[in-house]
């Protein structure tokens, strides 16, 4: 059976994934999309002591119904404070109080870094696309980060059109020689596989139900190791799970359809 006959979405199933990363406790500032998603199904299932952060100044929001984006009021309901931009990549992140990003990328490279601002087309042109915003900010300082994104062999690259955010390291130094504090990116997680980001590497650590580890190195076209043994299989959302993404958080299908 492929992810495709599976009962879920693959996006479902990236978001289900991603929410798995957050650990309860975690102070976290979410990009818009799958991000906010993953991080409030987390806080609504095996993290509920978790807080997110919105990078325009909202902290802890607990929304009872969908948002369009982090932007959207709806994403700010029940929070504990409104403040502002500066609050938040200041004094939280500049801070060192946050523990995890969660960012969205059209494109990763090997040690976690990642574009967000532009992509080299086919015809040799430029395309622009919506740049950093607070996406820099979080992958410099945050304790740890979460790249995700659709599995697709353009968006893996050993070498990225345009370097926005920082990983682990950045032609081959270290965070520590750069000067950033914590871990770096942690882990990638797409619609077929988590892949674990060290500081030896990249190793396809989980591949989702249904899909083949072999087709999924195929297309991760940059170095992907495999630990003895092989990938483990990513646990398949449970049917809270999917209640709480179909009925609270995206019954739209804005981001998980």
């Amino acid at each position: 059976m492929t992810q495709a006959s599976q009962p879920w979405t693959p996006l479902e199933m990236l978001a289900v994934a991603a929410a798995g990363q957050v650990r309860d406790g975690d102070l976290a500032v979410v990009g818009l999309g799958l991000p906010q998603v993953a991080a409030l199904l987390a806080q609504r299932t095996h993290a509920p002591t978790s807080e997110l952060l919105l990078e325009l100044g909202v902290f802890d929001p607990h929304p009872t119904g969908p948002s369009m984006g982090i932007a959207d009021p709806r994403m700010w309901e029940g929070a504990a404070v409104f403040g502002g931009v500066l609050d938040v990549l200041g004094s939280m992140l500049h801070g060192g109080r946050v523990s995890l990003g969660i960012l969205s990328a059209v494109q990763v490279d090997p040690d976690g870094s990642i574009n967000t601002t532009q992509v080299h087309l086919e015809d040799g042109s430029l395309r622009r696309i919506n740049g950093s915003g607070g996406g820099n900010d979080i992958a410099s300082l945050a304790g740890r980060t979460l790249v995700v994104l659709r599995h697709e062999p353009r968006r893996f690259r050993a070498c990225l059109d345009f370097l926005t955010s920082p990983g682990r390291a950045v032609g081959g130094r270290r965070r520590s020689e750069l000067g950033l504090p914590g871990e770096g990116t942690v882990a990638v997680v797409s619609d077929r596989a988590v892949l674990e980001v060290t500081d030896e590497g990249t190793f396809l650590h989980s591949v989702h139900p249904g899909e083949d580890p072999e087709a999924v190195l195929e297309a991760t076209p940059y170095a992907v190791q495999v630990r003895p043994g092989g990938p483990e299989v990513t646990s398949a959302p449970t049917e809270e799970e999917l209640r709480l993404i179909r009925t609270e958080l995206d019954p739209q299908g804005w981001y998980t359809r």
